[in-house]
C-alpha cells in the first residue's frame, strides 16, 4: 500500500520517468466492482457521477469505466442488477461513464447455473474484467475501487 502510495506521489510531481499530466489530456478511471453488493454497486455509480462532475467543472475532458467481474457482474445482469434502473438513467444522462462485463465470469456463472445469462444493454463486454482492467492501467488509467 505505501509503495503504491509512494509511486502516485512520484508521479504527481513527475519524478518516476514519466511526465506529469497535461490538464489537455483527458482524465481515465477505471471503477472495479467485484461484489454482489448494492451498497457497492451505488457507491461505485456515485464515485463515476462525482468523478464526471469534479472534472467537467474544471473544464476537463473526463472517461470512466464500470468493470465488473466475479460476484459484481450481477451489477449488469438483467434480472438480478440491484441498479438496472440507474444504469439505464445514467447511460442517458452521463455517456462519459461506460459499462465493462467479464465474459469469463458470465460463462462461468453459465455452466454453473445451467442456462444462459444475459447481460444489461448498457454494458458492453470483455473477454476478462481483470485483463481489461489491468491493460487499462497499462494504457494510463486510474483504478479505483469502491
Amino acid at each position: 500500500m505505501l509503495k503504491k502510495l509512494l509511486f502516485a506521489v512520484a508521479l504527481a510531481f513527475g519524478l518516476a520517468g514519466g511526465s506529469a499530466v497535461s490538464a489537455a489530456e483527458p482524465v481515465r478511471i477505471a471503477l472495479h466492482v467485484d461484489d454482489n453488493d448494492a451498497a457497492k454497486m451505488n457507491l461505485a455509480l456515485n464515485n463515476a457521477v462525482n468523478l464526471v462532475k469534479y472534472y467537467q467543472e474544471k473544464g476537463r475532458e473526463v472517461q470512466i469505466e464500470v468493470v465488473a467481474n466475479g460476484p459484481g457482474l450481477h451489477m449488469f445482469r438483467e434480472g438480478s442488477s440491484p441498479v438496472a434502473d440507474r444504469l439505464m438513467q445514467l447511460s442517458v444522462e452521463r455517456p462519459e461513464i461506460t459499462y465493462a462485463a467479464c465474459a469469463n465470469t458470465r460463462v462461468t456463472m453459465e455452466a454453473q447455473e445451467g442456462h444462459a445469462i444475459t447481460l444489461l444493454d448498457e454494458a458492453s463486454e470483455v473477454p476478462s474484467g481483470v485483463v481489461h482492467l489491468t491493460e487499462r492501467q497499462m494504457e494510463g488509467w486510474a483504478y479505483l475501487k469502491p
